[in-house]
């Protein structure tokens, strides 16, 4: 019934009429359990392929000229490449055992790996293909983010429950943060003075200041109708003008938006089952979340904060990233 819902929202968003020129950006979806990338077109809100990668793809990445997306391919233990004008597999890079998500400098030259397996962050040269260092971290590290200057690293250990900060010029890590428990992902505000880290079964976001490394604030979640238990925070994504953050709330099926400034919940979006990331286009017009369980998409209208349209993609849509241009 999603699909159907908001027609007249969607036929605004694609021709233009929500406030200017629509634009043809790109999306790229990784499906977990259908080891394959569903390439999907913004603009009509429609598939137009599906490629088969390697096995079990989850973190996804994209080149800053949008010539390479980067894939995690968590059970052959590599990242590969994969060239997007003919969407086929030109490469790999070496990983480290179960690569989850990762996070690209800022210039686009190094790549930062979470390695479950093992407890480490691989450093990656994108040009050499070379591993640069391995960063011992806290226990099943996953989320991954970079400071906009690219000095600072943030990891997220599930079981430590720890986001950890990494001085990138000397790869080491300088401070470890206690937040709530499972901590899924991290990302920084565009001004680089805080990171927000979703602790998926703890049910919070911390906020924490890059300057003192302590936590200012934690965002707690609540839905009319749902149970405590179901709200688990994992993806995170703030607007470039730093004013409004965007939360997924996994099984909870909704995705929350708060006011950066007071920390207050204003909505909570009704989007596909199991919310799990979620990527902005390039105008910051539209919003695209993963849903895990429905194997769909949601496109949201960021004007509005309302579902445009829900697509279904591959088996079990993990993660979402769009071209540059």
């Amino acid at each position: 019934m999603r699909k159907q819902l908001y027609s007249a929202a969607a036929a605004a968003i694609a021709v233009g009429l929500a406030g200017g020129p629509a634009f043809a950006y790109t999306a790229y979806v990784s499906n977990e359990k259908g080891n394959s990338m569903s390439i999907v077109d913004t603009t009509t809100m429609k598939v137009v392929k599906t490629v088969d990668v390697g096995q079990r793809p989850r973190g996804i990445t994209i080149s800053p000229d949008g010539k390479f997306v980067y894939l995690c391919a968590s059970d052959d233990d590599q990242v590969q490449v994969i060239d997007t004008s003919t969407l086929e597999m030109v490469g790999s890079l070496p990983s480290g055992p179960d690569p989850e998500l990762f996070v690209l400098s800022p210039d686009g030259k190094t790549l930062y790996v979470a390695n479950e397996d093992d407890n480490l962050v691989t450093v990656i040269d994108i040009a050499s293909k070379q591993v640069l260092a391995e960063i011992p971290v806290g226990v099943e590290p996953e989320g991954m983010g970079i400071s906009p200057d690219g000095k600072t690293l943030v990891n997220t250990s599930e079981t430590t429950s720890m986001a950890h900060f990494i001085d990138t010029e000397t790869h080491e890590v300088t401070d470890s943060v206690l937040v709530d428990t499972r901590p899924r992902f991290a990302e920084f505000t565009p001004d680089g003075s805080q990171v927000w880290v979703s602790a998926e079964v703890g049910g919070t976001v911390s906020v924490i200041d890059n300057k003192t490394r302590q936590v200012v604030k934690k965002i707690n979640f609540a839905i009319p109708g749902l149970r405590a238990e179901t709200i688990q925070p994992v993806g995170v994504s703030i607007t470039a003008d730093g004013k409004k953050a965007y939360i997924a709330l996994g099984p909870a099926n909704h995705v929350a938006v708060v006011d950066t400034k007071t920390y207050e919940v204003e909505k909570y979006i009704l989007v596909g089952q199991r919310v799990w990331h979620l990527a902005f286009t390039p105008d910051q017009k539209t919003l695209i979340t993963t849903n895990g369980n429905s194997n769909d998409i949601t496109f949201i209208d960021t004007a509005t904060d309302e579902p445009v349209q829900s697509v279904t993609v591959g088996q079990q849509p993990w993660g979402v990233v769009i071209s540059p241009k």
